[in-house]
């Protein structure tokens, strides 16, 4: 089985209320409490069971913080406007938006829902993590699967190196610039905890606003791999927060059929 643990012909409802256990199964943070043993929580010793986010429990109710405090509020802002202002030449649009702006908001929100207190450069990294994609589409590739990983490749540099223009440009230290690359390219991935809730949010972001799309043009033996794949890298609040999006039939019925497959 996927998950590493015999769920049988588990439906995403049972899941969910498995997950719901797990959640209920922690103490609030509020009152110093420890982790209480998970209950009924699937795969739960498997790599990426541990939390996105130091210091951040998941079976309290998540909200975006305003507490947040920039080391320099003028430079954070200034980033992430030009961020912004560069992700809003994208001549591709989704609900009217260019797409990338939008891609970039969808992100930052699942990476803040996920880990309140993000750091400085997790927010940034968020912010441009796809930045100027529009400009090395996929057609200039070999259609194979060693085409495509040489775009993904080529990819994150890119975005790392837009990025780091940037940052630069508007003033930001060496050491920032660094930690703003290393989220970017994953680098230490699962272990820093950072990189996790950005990988986190990232396959959050494909199952709320891509999976419908590429579900409608995928054959299903491809599709199933690729959600296997996808719940692998996601650290066990994640898969939560997963289980609780809204799926039309099909999706649900591919999801359903990933995860007991």
């Amino acid at each position: 089985m996927f998950l590493g643990a015999p769920v049988g012909t588990r439906t995403l409802n049972q899941l969910i209320k498995s997950q719901l256990l797990y959640q209920l199964s922690y103490r609030g943070a509020s009152s110093g409490g420890q982790p209480a043993t998970p209950v009924g929580f699937v795969n739960s010793r498997r790599a990426g069971s541990h939390p996105p986010c130091v210091g951040t429990r998941f079976g309290n109710t998540f909200r975006v913080t305003d507490n947040f405090q920039p080391r320099d509020p003028q430079k954070f802002e200034a980033a992430l406007r030009r961020f912004d202002a560069v992700n809003a030449r994208d001549p591709h649009r989704e609900d009217g938006q260019p797409r990338e702006l939008l891609y970039a908001q969808r992100l930052e929100k699942w990476v803040l829902k996920l880990c309140p207190q993000a750091s400085e450069p997790l927010r940034l990294a968020a912010r441009c993590q796809h930045l100027c994609r529009w400009q090395i589409p996929r057609g200039a590739y070999p259609m194979t699967r060693a085409g495509y990983l040489k775009w993904r490749a080529d990819l994150k540099k890119f975005h790392a190196q837009k990025a780091t223009e940037i940052l630069r440009e508007v003033g930001y230290d060496e050491a920032t610039i660094r930690r703003v690359q290393d989220l970017n390219l994953k680098k230490n991935f699962p272990a820093d905890p950072e990189c996790r809730a950005l990988e986190d949010a990232l396959c959050l972001v494909f199952l709320e606003f891509q999976f419908a799309d590429l579900a409608a043009r995928t054959a299903d033996d491809k599709l199933i791999n690729a959600l296997q794949k996808t719940w692998a890298k996601m650290s066990d609040a994640a898969r939560a927060e997963a289980l609780k999006l809204n799926y039309g039939p099909r999706e649900r019925d591919l999801l359903d059929r990933a995860l007991n497959g």
